[in-house]
């Protein structure tokens, strides 16, 4: 069965994301007759010779009018060696948002650089937040090479600008293939009018690209999010928890503890939506039965009796602001965690990031929308994390306006 790849795509405004991923929809045939019938339509009407394959994925009718991208499209897609969700997030900096909202479950980000114009500052902005966000893999795609002439040279100075910025961040996987969007090369099939790239297409990539070890399979984490009782007679003393194992693997017969109530137990058995299986891995929702009856709630987390997550109420986070009121020191909000929900005061603003130039702001007296920075905050109650540079899952969260119930700011957690 094909695995799953998540992949974001992030770039200036103008520098193709649209049409890229219109041209992997279209040249792996993964685009209907009638949806190719209207963009075709829709191309026509607003006077192009050729068929934009950018409105295959700006949905939004502003979006369209305006020839941007302004929300998170999400488009589906597969080849015989995998599947693809592709999210195409917005360039603009008054989006920032959007994209970290549509990059946050990605596994691979597609950066793209237009080859007139080099590495911009937005395209360093997304690079730093698919690191921020650590994503595993990154492939800057220089695009537009049919208007610099295929030249190996402008590619190879953009591989320079882009390596040399990367120094400063964390970058696990970086890869550069140069592309023409518009015309299909080196985006599917391998490019005749680059014969000096000797890399594999952008497609090709995507389907080799190892991601199984990116998990992380050591700490098993597993928040409870509904208990299971089913009031009939054949299953009255019936008794599971229900979620999502966030890490991790877990076995039938396996010692687990509860937390925070620190009490010990095994797992009985573990039930599928198919059937019962004799292990469950991250990513995988399950119901767990347990040898002994124990007071377990939603929120609480299984792990193992000598591997815990940190419990706290004290956290240090990079957090970026999704609202128009702005983050200040002493705001209360709301935290969603895992499946656990608590109450935060922000203690402190450490510092706002420029995200452009990763110049540290210490005098800052607040997050605005779309900002970035480094906030203390003191929960209510404890949680149960780790770093998020450990695990994506439990080491984010989310802060929640009481009074609007808006989501205001997502938070990465961080170590120590």
């Amino acid at each position: 069965m094909p695995d799953l790849l998540r992949l974001a795509t992030a770039g200036s405004v103008d520098d193709g994301k649209s049409t890229l991923i219109g041209r992997l929809l279209y040249d792996s045939k993964a685009i209907l007759e009638d949806q190719l019938a209207s963009v075709e339509r829709a191309s026509t009407q607003r006077g192009y010779d050729y068929t934009n394959l950018a409105l295959l994925t700006d949905g939004l009718r502003a979006e369209r009018e305006q020839g941007i991208t302004i929300d998170v499209a999400y488009r589906y897609f597969a080849t015989p060696r995998r599947k693809f969700i592709i999210a195409d997030t917005p360039g603009h900096v008054q989006y920032t948002r959007n994209m970290v909202t549509g990059a946050s479950t990605a596994d691979l980000a597609v950066v793209l650089v237009d080859a007139r114009k080099g590495l911009l500052e937005q395209s360093r902005r997304h690079m730093f937040i698919a690191t921020l966000l650590r994503i595993p893999h990154v492939v800057v795609a220089i695009n537009k090479m049919d208007l610099v002439d295929w030249d190996e040279a402008v590619f190879r100075d953009i591989v320079r600008q882009c390596s040399d910025f990367a120094t400063r961040l964390e970058v696990a996987d970086l890869t550069f293939v140069p592309v023409s969007a518009l015309h299909g090369d080196n985006v599917v099939e391998r490019s005749q009018n680059m014969p000096w790239y000797r890399g594999l297409p952008l497609l090709q990539h995507l389907e080799d690209v190892h991601i199984a070890s990116d998990r992380n399979l050591i700490d098993v984490r597993f928040p409870v999010q509904w208990i299971v009782r089913p009031m009939s007679d054949a299953y009255h003393d019936y008794r599971g928890y229900a979620g999502q194992v966030a890490s991790g693997v877990v076995k039938v017969g396996d010692s687990v503890m509860v937390l925070p109530s620190g009490l010990a137990t095994r797992i009985e058995s573990i039930d599928t939506f198919d059937g019962p299986v004799e292990e469950a891995f991250a990513g995988m929702s399950v119901v767990l039965r347990l040898t002994d009856d124990l007071d377990i709630s939603r929120g609480d987390m299984l792990c193992r009796p000598n591997n815990k997550p940190t419990v706290g109420q004290d956290v240090e986070a990079m957090v970026c602001w999704l609202i128009d009121r702005p983050l200040a020191p002493g705001a209360k909000y709301a935290v969603k965690h895992t499946t656990r929900w608590s109450r935060a005061v922000v203690r402190d603003l450490r510092y706002r990031l420029d995200i452009n130039t990763l110049h540290r702001d210490e005098d800052a007296s607040n997050l605005g929308l779309n900002e970035i920075g480094r906030v203390a905050i003191r929960l209510t109650s404890p949680l149960l994390y780790d770093s998020y540079r450990r695990n994506r899952t439990t080491g984010s969260f989310i802060l929640v306006d009481e009074a609007t119930n808006a989501t205001a700011g997502a938070g990465m957690i961080l170590e120590g």
